[in-house]
C-alpha cells in the first residue's frame, strides 16, 4: 500500500503546479494563528504531518520558529521542499509505517488523517500520533467537515466533526478549540473544513 500511495502523491507533485493543487493556500494565516496559540516557545519541536510543499514551514521559520519539520509520503515533494527551505527538516515517510525517532510539542495536520478510510490506517495514525506527540504536547488535526468533499485528488475522504474527532483520539487528548471554515481552491471551489486543536493528556 506504501508503494501505490507514494506512487500517486509523487504523481501529483510531479504534474501539477503547486498553485494548481486544491490545498494550496498563499498564506497560511489559519494555521499559523492556532500554532501561535498553543503559546509553544519559539525552539519548540513542530511537525507538519503531510505538509508537502505548504507555506506554512517557511512562514513558521520566518516567524521565528527553529525546529520545523515536515513529514511527506512523497519523495518528489521533500525534496523540493528541502531546495526551498534549508532551515526546515524533512521527512519522506507513510504516516501508517512511520514510527518517530523523536517527540515533538506541536503535531500540525491538514492534509492527511482525512485521506484515511481504513480503519488499519486509522489506527495506524493513531498510534503514530501517541508516539510522535509528547505528553502535554498539542495536535492541530484539520479534515474535511461533515458537509466537506466526499473525494479530493481522485480518492475516497472520510469526514470529520467535533464529535468524530474526540471519538477517533479518544481519551488521551482534550479539545482545547475545534470549528468549522471554508477553504477556497485556487479553481475557486469551496471545500468545508474542521479543525481541532487537542492537548495531549500528561
Amino acid at each position: 500500500m506504501t508503494d501505490s500511495r507514494q506512487c500517486h502523491w509523487d504523481g501529483v507533485y510531479e504534474t501539477r503546479a503547486e498553485d494548481e493543487v486544491s490545498w494550496f493556500e498563499v498564506t497560511p494565516g489559519a494555521s499559523l494563528d492556532l500554532i501561535r496559540r498553543t503559546n509553544v516557545p519559539l525552539d519548540a519541536a513542530i511537525i507538519d504531518v503531510g505538509g508537502g510543499l505548504s507555506h506554512l514551514a517557511g512562514t513558521l521559520v520566518a516567524n521565528g520558529y527553529s525546529d520545523v519539520t515536515v513529514l511527506d509520503i512523497s519523495d518528489v515533494a521533500i525534496r523540493q521542499l528541502a531546495a526551498r527551505h534549508q532551515a526546515v527538516k524533512g521527512l519522506v515517510a507513510d504516516i501508517t509505517d512511520w514510527t518517530p525517532k523523536r517527540r515533538y510539542q506541536v503535531w500540525h495536520d491538514r492534509a492527511v488523517l482525512h485521506f484515511l478510510t481504513d480503519e488499519a490506517d486509522r489506527a495506524a495514525y493513531r498510534r503514530a500520533l501517541l508516539a510522535g506527540l509528547e505528553p502535554g504536547g498539542q495536535a492541530i488535526i484539520a479534515t474535511f467537515a461533515p458537509t466537506g468533499p466526499d473525494r479530493c485528488s481522485g480518492l475516497p475522504v472520510r469526514r470529520y466533526g467535533r464529535e468524530d474527532l474526540e471519538a477517533f483520539l479518544g481519551d488521551a487528548f482534550l479539545m482545547v478549540e475545534s470549528f468549522e471554515f471554508d477553504h477556497v481552491t485556487p479553481a475557486g471551489r469551496v471545500q468545508r473544513f474542521h479543525v481541532g486543536r487537542l492537548r495531549r493528556k500528561k
